[in-house]
C-alpha cells in the first residue's frame, strides 16, 4: 500500500524563542495541555527526559475509549527539532512518526508539526483480518490527525505565550 498520502504538516507562529517553545513540546508531561487525544505522557526515565532513544508512554482517550502507546524519541535538539515514533501499546511496531521543528522568525518561532504513517501500520491495522478495508481506517485516522494537529498547535501557542 502506498502511504505517501498519509503524511501531513501544519504550522503556526508562536511569539516566543525556539528554545522556549521546544521546552513545552519536549516535556511530554504537558502533552495533555496540547493534544485533543493524548491526555498525558510519562517518561520511562524522568531524569533523562527528552533524549534520543528515550521512551515514554502516552495515555490517550477519545470519548470513553482509552489506550496507551509506547513512544520512542528519535530526535531531541533543543530549540531545533523534536521527533518521536508511536510504537504501539507494546512498543514493538513503528506505526506513526510525529515531529516538531522550530525555526526562528522576526515574530518568534515558526513551529511545524508533522505526522507520517509508517509501513508497519498497514499490517497492524489489518491484524487478523486480511480483508479489512485498511484505506478506510487510515483515511479516518488521517482526518483526525489533521484536525488534531491544528488544535494542538493552537494550544501550543497559547501555552507557550502564557
Amino acid at each position: 500500500m502506498d502511504l505517501t498520502a498519509y503524511q501531513h504538516t501544519d504550522r503556526i507562529t508562536v511569539a516566543r524563542p525556539p528554545e522556549a517553545v521546544y521546552a513545552v513540546v519536549a516535556d511530554v508531561s504537558r502533552i495533555g495541555e496540547l493534544s485533543p487525544v493524548c491526555a498525558s505522557g510519562v517518561w520511562d526515565d524522568a531524569v533523562a527526559g527528552a533524549t534520543p532513544g528515550a521512551w515514554f508512554t502516552g495515555h490517550n482517550a477519545i470519548g470513553e475509549f482509552t489506550w496507551d502507546t509506547r513512544c520512542r524519541v528519535e530526535v531531541a535538539e533543543p530549540g531545533v527539532e523534536f521527533v518521536f515514533v508511536n510504537c504501539g501499546a507494546a512498543g514493538d511496531v513503528e506505526l506513526v512518526r510525529w515531529g516538531y521543528s522550530f525555526v526562528p522568525t522576526a515574530d518568534g518561532t515558526e513551529v511545524v508539526e508533522s505526522w507520517q504513517v509508517l509501513p508497519d501500520y498497514v499490517d497492524f491495522v489489518r491484524g487478523d483480518d486480511p480483508d479489512m478495508d485498511v484505506t478506510a481506517n487510515i483515511d479516518g485516522m488521517a482526518a483526525m490527525a489533521r484536525d488534531g494537529m491544528a488544535a494542538t498547535l493552537a494550544k501550543l501557542k497559547q501555552a507557550a505565550e502564557a
